[in-house]
């Protein structure tokens, strides 16, 4: 008799799993964690955005864009992204644990 391993089984079923677009992060996105860590692990003073609300990102990155908040970097890459990017990578932050 052939016993399969419950990892294996896992990996099935999560390979086999659609992803929906929740699950793909929004355009911009990947560019956050080059400084914001996704990983607990990762050891960085710059904190993490998983989990974070919606409106504390867009209200923080509003205020970089218009020169409100200080910063050495965020106040010039917030001035690439769109009202409606700002907000599309920050309900997806929000729902990442």
């Amino acid at each position: 008799m052939t016993c399969i391993r419950p990892s294996f089984v896992l990996a099935g079923l999560l390979l086999a799993a659609p992803l929906s677009a929740a699950d793909l992060p929004p355009p911009g996105a990947s560019s956050c964690a080059g400084c914001h860590a996704v990983s607990p692990k990762a050891e960085t003073s710059v904190p993490r955005l998983n989990g974070v609300p919606a409106a504390q990102i867009v209200a923080a990155m509003q205020d970089f864009k218009s020169g409100k908040r200080p910063a050495t970097v965020m106040d010039r890459l917030a001035k690439g992204f769109t009202d409606d990017q700002i907000k599309a990578i920050a309900r997806w932050y929000q729902g990442q644990k």
